[in-house]
């Protein structure tokens, strides 16, 4: 007996395709769009059985929302999600938002229809390493970088990135002016704005601000004269 299903992926031609491969196997496709908001309200309104629902960035923030609220409005109807090789918190944050499977975008069409079955029949479809990678990653996080670093990063400009290296070097105006051929006023007020922006009072709390959140080793690479200056 086939699956009455909505198949909802960001690529329009993604779920025309697989909603039309579906059909053929006797499948009941309620609907296949490719919605840049309202997925949810597609699946509330047309009540599958189950929702195949595609992303291509399953571990971005919010990519999940409409199925939590699909899950919320009507748990009747399964998810499962359809997604490239996944990082282990994609999967996790799938099935956070209540999916009941998690299948590669690169799985036959056969094992798209074995989870539809499974998410029907209200058990867990996806496959067992995937699982298991899953698991291994939450009792063993990986360390992730200090995201602060990167905040601090995108409030300066690139000129005072290359400042901010600069004092960290141990730098005085005059040499960040000879080195930047700039003026030593203006260099003066490149520095000002560094601290400002960093809300730090002087240099070396600057400095030790960049070490600690690794603000330095992101700016390094991003500097024309990186490798001239070692």
């Amino acid at each position: 007996m086939g699956v009455r299903v909505v198949v909802v992926d960001e690529h329009r031609l993604l779920a025309e395709a697989l909603a039309s491969a579906l059909k053929l196997r006797g499948h009941r496709v309620l609907a296949a769009a490719a919605p840049a908001a309202g997925a949810a309200e597609l699946v509330i309104s047309r009540a599958p059985e189950v929702c195949l629902f595609g992303t291509a960035t399953p571990a971005e923030p919010g990519v999940f929302e409409p199925v939590a609220r699909i899950k919320r409005e009507r748990p009747q109807i399964a998810v499962v999600v359809l997604g490239p090789v996944p990082s282990p918190r994609g999967i996790a944050a799938a099935f956070a938002a209540g999916a009941s499977g998690y299948v590669r975008q690169d799985e036959r069409i056969e094992g798209v229809e074995r989870a539809l079955a499974k998410a029907r029949a209200g058990e867990v479809a996806i496959a067992p390493q995937l699982l298991q990678g899953a698991f291994a990653e939450l009792l063993n996080p990986a360390a992730q970088p200090d995201d602060e670093g990167s905040r601090l990063l995108r409030l300066l400009t690139p000129r005072e990135v290359e400042v901010l290296v600069r004092v960290a070097e141990g730098e005085d105006t005059r040499l960040i002016a000879a080195g930047m051929e700039i003026a030593p006023s203006t260099a003066r007020t490149h520095v000002q704005r560094v601290l400002m922006k960093l809300g730090v009072g002087s240099r070396l709390e600057a400095a030790a601000l960049a070490a600690r959140t690794g603000l330095l080793d992101r700016a390094l690479p991003t500097l024309p004269s990186a490798a001239a200056r070692g």
